[in-house]
């Protein structure tokens, strides 16, 4: 299966987003489907082997949309999106100036006419033949969008918004042109048997130009607050450098970005971008990564340290190696990352589509009715068109579809702005139900740059034991990725072991009990109590080293010779600055909070007692940490199990990750970790996971809002348009109040979804 992203466009409700994803649907191969309306994506997994993107694309084609692949964020594509949307809205402007310039004259006249106020209105506009011959150019060029996406869409036996507003504003313009051409129908003789005249204040002219304006208003109001959704996008696509001082032969040069290849030697000065992703070979300085990383503190960068591209260089001068270019360049799939997020639909979303898929058949329907009843009980046709053209338009089901996808646009933007990726809107929704957090300890709750502090051997000194021990353990550990086993080869390196190391046959890495090699003939394993003891070999002859260290919350490495053992490593790795006060503020957020480490019990309960954890799991090997969050699950939480959070930054944790209900992981950690999560913490800071659960709570209450706001105001607005309450508020069956109503309702759902802009994170 491969997966598609498309931008599709012409959708003007959910409605017409769940009649692209029964489209695409239909396509022989297509395996599943998701529409956004609010990002204006689909997002398709397929079979290569029965259908490609053509197939797809003509499929959605012929039913009327304009679809594209999404192009790799840069900026030029930035750039051709916003003079794109920048087009659309100054052509909405114009046709809104046009039909109010219209609507406000008809308006005007009809105003004169009902009320006999004194308005400067021409006696000409209160002629029927004057509304027709103004409100036809409105109908046919400010409002044909509708008419001819409502025909594609019954063209193919569907309706859509775009149905309501053409029956609607049809019916209500063609009652209007039969009776200016045949007043005798409509008209009352008078006492001398003549007919009089129609006035358009008899007429729907001014409401049909109004209509449309409002509606088109609307659309241009929520057009504009929509861009707003994707700020963060803007914000992170705007960090990209556009130009980049390369070396080559000697000299310096400026090119254009998008030139640079991986291995160049590029040179940054104070207060520059740094253009690229690369690996600092000279000079050192402080780098602002707050953009990237939610860090808003400068980072110390020297030789061998990693640089983002993006982050602005802020004191000193320096050279790095080009590492990562184009769209590799950890920017560029940050954004990549946040746009498919943006594009997904929230498990929540999917109940507004179940209501939307039938809800237009059914005004449809309620409609019918409406004029059934109203033409049967007043025989008054006039009356009768207001109270069904109101139906029409006020149902429309824009804002139901806006509620979500609007909420989770501007989320996971937020997200990103604070260091926090977000894979998917489900992984956004589920986090605000966590119940559990289960936290690694190794490079999560700690540093992960763990430190020899001590070292002892049972021969002691003589002869240079210890040098000669540590030179054979070192050339084991260093064909290891174990923080612990780095820990040791630096070690060697500074107590000044003969380098380059012997070379090690046979290695061997036993996941959370160590490593095992043959060098210059001698057996050498390095590992825990627990696996020495399991492999028959006594440690009982450094116990009161091994109990002293581990009390002071130091991890403990036993190294065996040919089955003996012959010397202890106390390695100490620091606890994150952020990590206590990380802790206390999930506690105060009512989650219970667990740690999950291989670590022996002693080491791992003088680390839990310094952050405040209270419930342990020790000496876990990695194949058990999935057990372990299973067996969390299955504890009940009233009658529903646990919702279990886990956060890890390593290989091993990968599988617990994924097993997780929400697996979240260090961004300092490896990229199968990364890849197994729902949730990404750039900087590794665990104040990040505070926010996200934060940022989830703030999302969800907004989308509830959006929803509640959504289902009253048509479940109300229909009711009332129809009629229902015609003896206490009979102004309120105007279809004009009706488009008003339906125009500004998807604005209002837009503009609550920006507030989430103003999240801040809480951190007591």
């Amino acid at each position: 299966m491969e997966t598609l992203y498309l931008k599709v466009k012409g959708m003007g409700c959910a409605a017409c987003a769940g009649r692209i994803e029964r489209v695409i649907h239909s396509v022989s191969g297509v395996a599943e489907c998701n529409v956004s309306f609010g990002a204006e994506q689909a997002t398709v997994q397929y079979n290569p082997t029965q259908t490609n993107l053509e197939q797809i694309q003509q499929a959605v084609t012929d039913a009327g949309y304009g679809v594209q692949p999404v192009q790799e964020m840069s900026g030029e594509t930035l750039d051709a999106e916003r003079e794109e949307r920048e087009a659309e809205q100054a052509d909405l402007l114009r046709q809104v100036v046009i039909a109010g310039l219209i609507s406000f004259m008809l308006t005007a006249a009809t105003v004169q006419l009902l009320t006999k106020w004194p308005l400067p209105v021409p006696a000409w506009l209160h002629s029927p033949w004057s509304g027709l011959m103004l409100a036809t150019p409105v109908m046919v060029f400010c409002g044909q969008i509708f008419f001819q996406r409502g025909w594609k869409a019954a063209r193919s036996g569907a309706a859509d918004m775009n149905t309501l507003i053409a029956t609607g504003t049809g019916a209500a313009f063609l009652y209007s042109v039969f009776a200016t051409f045949f007043p005798q129908f409509f008209a009352k003789p008078m006492s001398n048997g003549t007919v009089p005249v129609l006035s358009c204040g008899d007429l729907y002219y001014d409401c049909v130009t109004v209509i449309i304006t409002m509606i088109l208003l609307g659309r241009l109001l929520e057009s504009r607050a929509k861009s707003q959704t994707s700020q963060a996008m803007h914000k992170l696509m705007g960090l990209q450098a556009k130009t980049a001082r390369v070396i080559r032969e000697g000299r310096e040069m400026d090119i254009p970005v998008a030139a640079v290849t991986v291995g160049e030697v590029i040179l940054v000065r104070p207060g520059e971008k740094i253009p690229v992703d690369g690996e600092v070979i000279e000079g050192n300085s402080m780098v602002d990564e707050a953009m990237v990383t939610g860090e808003s503190m400068p980072v110390k960068k020297q030789s061998s340290d990693e640089v983002i591209g993006g982050t602005i260089n802020k004191t000193g001068s320096f050279k790095f190696r080009a590492t990562r270019v184009g769209q590799d360049t950890f920017l560029a799939q940050i954004v990549q990352m946040v746009q498919q997020a943006q594009g997904s639909k929230a498990p929540v979303q999917h109940l507004a589509d179940r209501v939307t898929g039938v809800f237009v058949p059914a005004v449809m329907v309620v409609a019918l009715l409406t004029f059934v009843v109203w033409i049967s009980a007043t025989a008054d046709l006039k009356m009768t068109v207001s109270a069904t053209v109101g139906v029409l338009i006020i149902a429309c089901p824009c804002a139901l579809g806006l509620a979500t996808p609007t909420s989770v646009m501007v989320g996971t933007g937020k997200g990103a702005e604070n260091g926090i990726l977000i894979q998917d809107a489900e992984s956004l929704e589920l986090a605000h139900k966590i119940q559990t957090i289960v936290l690694d300890k190794t490079g999560t709750l700690t540093e992960g740059k763990p430190t020899v502090t001590h070292y002892v051997t049972v021969q002691g000194t003589a002869e240079g034991n210890e040098i000669k021990l540590l030179r054979l353990a070192a050339a084991v550990e260093r064909n290891s990725e174990h923080p612990l086993a780095e820990a040791i080869v630096q070690y060697a390196k500074v107590q000044g072991v003969e380098f380059p190391l012997p070379a090690a046959e046979k290695f061997e890495a036993i996941a959370g009990a160590g490593v095992q090699g043959f060098v210059a003939g001698q057996f050498v394993q390095i590992g825990t109590s627990r696996w020495m003891n399991d492999l028959g070999i006594a440690t009982q002859k450094l116990p009161t080293h091994q109990d002293k260290w581990e009390a002071a919350g130091k991890t403990t490495a036993w190294i065996a010779i040919d089955g003996e053992i012959e010397g202890l490593v106390g390695i100490a790795d620091a606890l994150k600055p952020s990590s206590a006060a990380a802790v206390r503020a999930l506690k105060s957020m009512n989650l219970e909070v667990v740690m999950l480490t291989g670590d022996n019990r002693q080491t791992a309960e003088a680390i839990a007692q310094e952050v405040g954890i209270s419930r342990i799991f020790s000496e876990v090997r990695p194949d058990r940490k999935t057990e372990i969050i299973k067996s969390l699950q299955m504890e009940k939480q009233g009658i529903e199990n646990r919702i279990v959070a886990m956060v890890g930054d390593g290989i091993n944790d990968a599988p617990a990750l994924a097993q997780a209900d929400v697996g979240i992981a260090i961004g300092t950690g490896t990229d199968v970790a990364i890849a197994a999560s729902d949730i990404t913490l750039i900087s590794g800071d665990l104040a990040g996971i505070v926010t996200a659960i934060q940022l989830s709570r703030a999302t969800m209450t907004n989308i509830r809002q959006n929803l509640f706001f959504a289902f009253v105001y048509n479940t109300a607005g229909i009711p009332i348009a129809a009629g229902v309450l015609y003896p206490f508020t009979g102004w309120l069956l105007n279809p004009i109040l009706a488009g008003a109503a339906m125009a500004f309702s998807s604005v209002s759902v837009v503009t609550n979804a920006l507030r989430l802009r103003n999240f801040k994170p809480r951190i007591s």
